[in-house]
């Protein structure tokens, strides 16, 4: 069975995901999509959970509130069908980044003699951690209430989603630069095997939680796609220190 419900006290996206995440927790709550802009929240139940229950998985945030949905009075003229996106339409943001990101990288490390492998992936994480801090600066607290919603370290210590974006900053600056490669190589395998922990863990749950990469400018799914970023640039790190 599946209800909308009004939730109010909403305004911005990392609101929208902690309300997605705190509902989609109550018992017998199997899907939860929750519109922003309208104010709303989807349901789907296993079997029926009353409103005082959602209501009070909310309470620690008494910002939001949570109703039944007012009876509409009226039929609209028209219901436009929403046709599901396709995988390239839901992770073309991504796609398109990584495409510029590797092929400036592959421009870079190639020369007369050849391609240097080296080169081609110091250029490629170099893009890849400025590009999405880049974007995770954008909206900063959006991206933190995102990245709280899985992380193991960022659930126990919410400072560290703040301080996350600034690490990735840091490492797309001394991998652009050529600087302490031995050092910044290790804290990126450091840093991005921990992050993979949390990726897994709600991938594997097939929990429905926004992927945090770009901040809270694209509505991303987690997904396996998450997983392959965090694995490539610990596989580049690796790699790098064993060249």
């Amino acid at each position: 069975m599946k209800h909308t419900y009004q939730v109010t006290g909403m305004t911005c996206a990392g609101c929208q995901y902690k309300v997605q995440h705190l509902l989609s927790g109550v018992p017998n709550v199997q899907q939860v999509e929750v519109d922003l802009q309208a104010g709303e929240a989807t349901i789907e139940m296993s079997s029926h959970v009353n409103t005082a229950t959602l209501q009070a998985a909310l309470n620690e945030y008494p910002k939001y509130q949570l109703s039944e949905k007012p009876a509409e009075h009226h039929q609209p003229a028209f219901i436009e069908d929403e046709t599901p996106k396709s995988w390239l339409q839901t992770y073309k943001p991504i796609v398109l980044i990584f495409s510029y990101i590797f092929t400036i990288s592959l421009i870079v490390g190639y020369s007369s003699s050849g391609l240097h492998l080296h080169t081609t992936m110091r250029v490629f994480m170099a893009g890849f951690f400025l590009v999405f801090s880049f974007f995770k600066l954008l909206n900063l607290e959006g991206f933190a209430e995102s990245y709280v919603m899985y992380d193991v370290i960022a659930r126990k210590f919410k400072g560290w989603a703040y301080l996350y974006a600034f690490i990735e900053l840091g490492l797309g600056l001394a991998f652009a630069m050529n600087i302490f490669p031995v050092v910044t190589n290790v804290i990126t395998l450091i840093v991005m095997s921990v992050s993979i922990i949390g990726v897994l863990q709600t991938v594997m749950n097939k929990r429905s939680i926004q992927c945090a990469c770009l901040g809270a400018v694209f509505n991303l799914p987690m997904s396996t796609v998450t997983i392959i970023e965090d694995g490539l640039m610990i596989a580049m790190s690796a790699a790098a220190l064993l060249l």
